[in-house]
């Protein structure tokens, strides 16, 4: 009997040091800063956002509207400067470092990354006569948060979640996640306050954020809002490599 109970204390110790160390390492597994990059082909921009001055990336900003893009949790924005330049030559192009990625100061955190968003919107509003938000992956979150307090024209959200909770606990179901996740992203619940058209655009082979997590923000969305496409063939990270995807976003963003 005795082994018996030493056996189990030892086990809960275990368990107990298991998820102190996923709470300790939180941070690190849910964000991985970029390194600064010097690409060719945009304007490098710096808004204040609080103590900090945000590098973002500019295309075709004499242009009357405007898209925002915040990227993925380990996503190097800039590397997306041709892809963008390509796919939106209508649009002013404004794609978003978050804090400690590509050589901004600071340290990332939701209540930080969305007040920064807020800060980057209301600053590249006033150039432009309407601006659209889009997020993949990670950012979806953040763009999500920026369309709920902001009067956006429209939102694209890639590879998109309902709460950063809930793609945790079908990674670490061993774990109390509920009780450790620090930033949640509840998309789920922002959504409530997003009054323009949103796309989901689904990749059915993610492996990072499951089906039933998009699914699951794809029902928060007011039907007279929603706008769903499915590449059936997608992973998490090749989505914007399938056939189509740069049709469908044109076409979302030019609808009346």
């Amino acid at each position: 009997m005795k082994w018996i109970v030493l056996a189990a204390l030892v086990a809960f110790a275990l368990y107990a040091l298991m998820c102190c160390i996923l709470y300790v390492m939180q941070d690190r597994l849910l964000y991985f800063p970029t390194p600064e990059a010097r690409p060719e082909g945009a304007t490098a921009l710096l808004i204040r956002s609080g103590e900090l001055a945000l590098k973002v990336w500019q295309l075709h900003g004499d242009l009357p509207d405007a898209l925002i893009y915040f990227g993925g949790n380990g996503e190097d924005v800039a590397a997306k400067i041709t892809e963008f330049a390509a796919a939106f030559p209508d649009r002013a192009i404004y794609l978003v470092h978050y804090r400690g990625y590509g050589g901004n100061a600071g340290t990332p955190s939701e209540k930080l990354l969305v007040a920064d968003a807020q800060a980057i919107y209301d600053d590249i509003k006033r150039r432009h006569e309407r601006v659209a938000v889009m997020g993949r992956s990670l950012g979806s979150g953040v763009a999500t948060a920026v369309a709920a307090t902001r009067a956006v024209e429209k939102v694209i959200l890639v590879t998109p979640y309902d709460s950063i909770i809930n793609v945790a606990a079908d990674h670490y179901g061993w774990a109390p996640v509920r009780w450790l996740v620090k930033d949640s992203y509840d998309s789920v619940r922002r959504m409530k306050g997003i009054h323009a058209p949103v796309l989901a655009v689904i990749a059915a082979r993610d492996d990072v954020v499951f089906r039933p997590r998009s699914e699951a923000l794809v029902a928060a969305i007011p039907a007279s809002l929603r706008h769903v496409k499915v590449f059936p063939d997608a992973a998490h990270n090749d989505i914007n490599l399938q056939p189509g995807y740069r049709e469908l976003l044109r076409e979302f963003l030019a609808a009346p």
